[in-house]
C-alpha cells in the first residue's frame, strides 16, 4: 500500500509511520491540507492519513477538495480531537473514518477493514 501522511507536526508523522511499519515502505509526507491536494494527485496513494488542525488549510477542507476531484480517495483522519460534530464533519468532508493519535494502534485494523465513522 502505499501512504500519504498530512500531519503539521513531524514526530506525529513518524509515529504514525512507526505504527505501520510493515505494512508498506511507500510514505509520502506533507505538512499541511493544501500541500496534500498537490502530493495526492502527483502520488494517487491508497490511503491518506488527515490531521485536522494545521495552518494553511486544516484536514477537513483538504479532505473535501480531494474526495470532490477523486471520489475514490481513501482518507482516514488521524487527529488529537474527536467527538461527534467532529466524526460528523469528517464524515461530511468525504473522510472513510477518524482515529485519535492517542490509539493509533487502532490504524491497522481500520486499514485492513474500514469502520464506519458512526
Amino acid at each position: 500500500m502505499k501512504f500519504l501522511i498530512v500531519d503539521d507536526n513531524e514526530r506525529a508523522r513518524g509515529m504514525i509511520r512507526k505504527y505501520l511499519c510493515g505494512l508498506s515502505d511507500d510514505f509520502r509526507e506533507c505538512d499541511d491540507g493544501f500541500d496534500a491536494l498537490r502530493c495526492y494527485e502527483e502520488t494517487l496513494p491508497d490511503w491518506v492519513l488527515m490531521d485536522w488542525a494545521m495552518k494553511r488549510m486544516n484536514g477537513l477542507e483538504a479532505t473535501r477538495h480531494i474526495v470532490e476531484k477523486y471520489p475514490q480517495a481513501k482518507i482516514l483522519m488521524v487527529t488529537n480531537h474527536d467527538g461527534k460534530n467532529l466524526r460528523q464533519a469528517a464524515q461530511e468532508a468525504g473522510a472513510k473514518g477518524l482515529v485519535t493519535k492517542d490509539d493509533l494502534l487502532g490504524l491497522r485494523p481500520f486499514l485492513n477493514a474500514p469502520a464506519s465513522l458512526t
